[in-house]
């Protein structure tokens, strides 16, 4: 069985009660799309809450060296890694009370789909949340 991304509406209904965004692999570099995207939806009134075990802070925000070791109420897990990562991303994302997992476009991994989808997530890949956004949600 291959993945499936939810209906328009259900990412809309996503995106329309979020508040808060942790952000797998959150760039402090301007340049990188993870930043960018990042600091536009930080923009539009998400909290973003960076994921890197590489940094201290990011746009503001404190980073966390996993999903962890977040100690906030997460609404959205939005990952800018490799395909091959989402498996052990996915256990992190498993570990939490989040239940959305978001990643971006051209990020596509069938084992943290079906992974995920056991443990209750809704499930989105290979899309843009910043993109989606845009489209979707009029404020």
């Amino acid at each position: 069985m291959t993945w499936e991304n939810p209906t328009n509406e259900t990412m809309k209904e996503i995106l329309e009660t979020a508040q808060t965004i942790a952000v797998v692999g959150l760039s402090a570099n301007p340049e990188r799309t993870s930043h960018q995207i990042a600091k536009i939806m930080q923009e539009n009134g998400y909290r973003i809450i960076p994921v890197n075990p590489t940094l201290d802070e990011v746009l503001g925000e404190k980073a966390y060296p996993s999903l962890a070791a977040i100690p906030d109420q997460v609404d959205i897990i939005n990952v800018f890694r490799r395909p091959e990562h989402l498996p052990q991303i996915a256990k992190g994302a498993a570990l939490t009370d989040c239940k959305v997992f978001w990643a971006q476009q051209g990020v596509v991994n069938e084992e943290a789909y079906h992974y995920l989808k056991e443990q209750g997530f809704k499930v989105i890949m290979d899309r843009c949340i910043k993109v989606v956004h845009s489209v979707l949600v009029k404020k």
